[in-house]
């Protein structure tokens, strides 16, 4: 146990680096934000002092060198466009996207695990037949365009719900359904085939000949055997919905994390970017990284 706990932090930590480097290294890419900060009516000295001001006029060695030992300590920088402190910024913006991380992710659980599970236990029939339509619509149908049709629906036509801005429970609906309908389906997808192939085992053949209930046959034996697959893509789900929240944050206007990365790539302001990756995988990597110690706690076989 001990040797998989070290495994899995290991494997973080590299994780971190690269994703620390790869965002170095585009934000570098993405053009020079001297431009964008003095306008275009600025002389040549003038952006000469600001790089020099904003240290890009230093070795890159030296500048990935100072990103890193920063990074370290937790010192992200300021942004070139607000003149604020990054850290600052995200975890203004952070909660508002938890908030609809977290709706999105109950909902595409509470439907999809269970879809899932019907269509398993009812292969072959109506229901699985029905929950793989709606599996593969879900995961066809582009995010931006779900949420411009679920607004043109609710909000323009029939005024049910509102169109977007934070609010209350009412705002979250909207943006909830639409960050939950990819996952939700990819839950529903995998959490059949799992089941599917947990319900053929010889051992639930033998835990119905003892007689036992349908209900505890599922829910008990094979549904926990069934499960860590199940925790992976819900973990991962989580990261990459968490990492790609700008569409639905963009289409509903949604103050979160999406909408501020979105801002900083137009001003090319590079160190909030960077910042905005930095915490984007570290809360990534410590989602998967606690679904792994997870998997030791369902499956025993791990242990």
């Amino acid at each position: 146990m001990i040797r998989f706990v070290t495994g899995k932090i290991g494997a973080v930590l590299v994780t971190l680096y690269l994703a620390l480097t790869g965002a170095f290294l585009l934000g570098r890419l993405s053009g020079d934000p001297v431009a964008n900060i003095l306008g275009p009516f600025a002389t040549e000295e003038q952006a000469d002092a600001l790089r020099h001001t904003l240290g890009l006029d230093r070795p890159l060695l030296v500048q990935y060198f100072d990103y890193l030992t920063s990074t370290a300590v937790g010192d992200l920088g300021d942004s070139l466009q607000f003149y604020q402190p990054n850290l600052g910024m995200i975890f203004d913006r952070l909660p508002y996207t938890l908030q609809l991380l977290g709706a999105g992710m109950t909902v595409a659980v509470i439907v999809g695990v269970p879809l899932g599970i019907l269509a398993a236990t009812r292969e072959g029939g109506v229901w699985d037949r029905t929950a793989s339509a709606l599996a593969v619509l879900g995961q066809s149908v582009p995010v931006f365009w779900l949420g411009m049709m679920l607004v043109a629906v609710f909000a323009v036509q029939a005024g049910l719900l509102p169109a977007g801005q934070a609010g209350g429970w009412r705002n979250l609906v909207l943006p909830a359904l639409t960050m939950a309908m990819y996952p939700m389906a990819h839950i529903a997808r995998l959490t059949r085939s799992a089941m599917a192939e947990v319900l053929r085992e010889p051992y639930i053949a033998a835990v119905r000949a003892r007689g036992l209930a349908g209900w505890r046959v599922v829910f008990v034996h094979a549904l926990r055997n069934a499960s860590p697959p199940v925790l992976t893509v819900v973990a991962l789900q989580t990261g990459m919905l968490l990492s790609g929240a700008v569409a639905v944050e963009y289409v509903y206007s949604w103050p979160g994390l999406g909408s501020l990365a979105l801002q900083a790539i137009q001003f090319r302001d590079f160190p909030l970017v960077q910042a905005i990756v930095v915490v984007g995988a570290v809360s990534f990597v410590v989602i998967n990284l606690i679904a792994d110690l997870l998997y030791a706690v369902v499956d025993p076989r791990l242990r």
